[in-house]
């Protein structure tokens, strides 16, 4: 049993069932024994691999779209460039190696990673070291300075605590995690209850069992993008694994030692995550004041954003495994039945603009 899992028992005893925002919070940010306090999640080492760390590529293609983002912005003679949970700064570099084909662009850009973890910041620095631009570490969005932004966050929201409810006889009950008679974790169904207006017209029918999710925290930073961007202009891309209508379904998931794992097992020392829902994303954003362009599928944005193209030259010249590892990452970034159709690309804009891929406004 982990010194976490301990604890969660022994408060879970006495002060009764939490929800599961609140299992998340605990897992992922405890200061002795949460996951990102205490773990390495990134890269073949860690638990899982992002796009980043599958390819250069990946990176680039995000450094053209935010010149593209940044030209739709009238170039300006300042942009804020930041990103928030920069991992390893691995995307960073390579965007900052696609931005180094325009002085203009890195004349103007102020670099800041949203981090609060002092390991990964350590790793982020080493990881920029003699770059273009270097780092000015940030503890919150909120401390960015002002002026116009260009905001990038991969596989940031489906880690933010979210709430579950379950249909019962008795109506949506948010689920919640407690002790059973035998002291091991489990899941029940407490009294805190999902408001009937608040509950989807297509799923009011739902059977009973049926879960539901919502995402308050990520909403809620989502709005506060959105009014920042719309105070100060800018454009924000948000990359992440998950839906883009609200739907029912159980999205929780843990990933320890690059395999799935049961989500009360191991507190702590599994990554826990959960699917983004892009719909109410979106419809934040646009509460804050923002505009947003249609979200995209990953695999479609990366292909129109030139990733053939960009393999085909990255390939030129190089050996047959080369070129064959090359294609295989192509295929793991962008096939439907990889990370193409589940991960999502949404664009936020603080003026009614656009830019490729990007062609229509929600």
């Amino acid at each position: 049993m982990t010194d976490l899992k301990d604890r969660l028992k022994t408060r879970l005893a006495a002060e009764g069932p939490i929800s599961v925002a609140e299992y998340m919070r605990v897992c992922l940010s405890d200061p002795e024994a949460g996951y990102y306090t205490t773990q390495n999640p990134f890269g073949r080492d860690g638990d899982f691999i992002t796009a980043p760390e599958v390819s250069q590529m990946f990176g680039e293609l995000i450094g053209a779209v935010c010149l593209a983002a940044f030209d739709a912005m009238g170039s300006p003679a300042e942009v804020q460039l930041a990103e928030i949970g920069p991992g390893r700064g691995t995307l960073m570099a390579d965007v900052l190696r696609m931005a180094s084909l325009r002085p203009d662009f890195l004349e103007a850009a102020c670099l800041n990673l949203v981090e609060t973890s002092p390991r990964l910041r350590k790793i982020q620095q080493e990881t920029l070291c003699g770059g273009p631009l270097q780092p000015t570490f940030r503890s919150a969005f909120q401390e960015l300075p002002d002026g116009p932004l260009l905001l990038v966050a991969n596989e940031f929201f489906d880690a933010l605590p979210i709430h579950q409810f379950i249909k019962t006889a008795d109506g949506w009950r948010e689920r919640q995690i407690g002790l059973s008679d035998t002291g091991d974790l489990m899941f029940g169904a407490g009294t805190a209850r999902l408001p009937d207006d608040a509950v989807p017209h297509d799923l009011i029918a739902a059977p009973e069992g049926a879960i539901v999710e919502t995402q308050p925290t990520a909403n809620a930073i989502a709005e506060e993008i959105g009014t920042r961007l719309a105070d100060h202009g800018g454009a924000a891309l948000i990359i992440d694994y998950g839906y883009l209508k609200t739907t029912a379904g159980d999205t929780l998931q843990a990933v320890y030692r690059h395999a799935f794992d049961d989500v009360l097992v191991h507190p702590g020392e599994a990554d826990l995550t959960a699917h983004v829902n892009f719909e109410a994303l979106t419809a934040s954003a646009i509460k804050g004041g923002a505009f947003a362009l249609s979200p995209m599928k990953q695999g479609n944005f990366l292909v129109s954003a030139g990733l053939l193209e960009r393999a085909g030259t990255l390939g030129a010249g190089k050996s047959h495994a080369e070129q064959e590892r090359i294609r295989d990452d192509v295929e793991r970034l962008a096939a439907p039945d990889q990370m193409g159709d589940l991960f999502k690309v949404l664009a936020i804009t603080g003026q009614e603009i656009s830019f490729p891929p990007f062609d229509s406004a929600v």
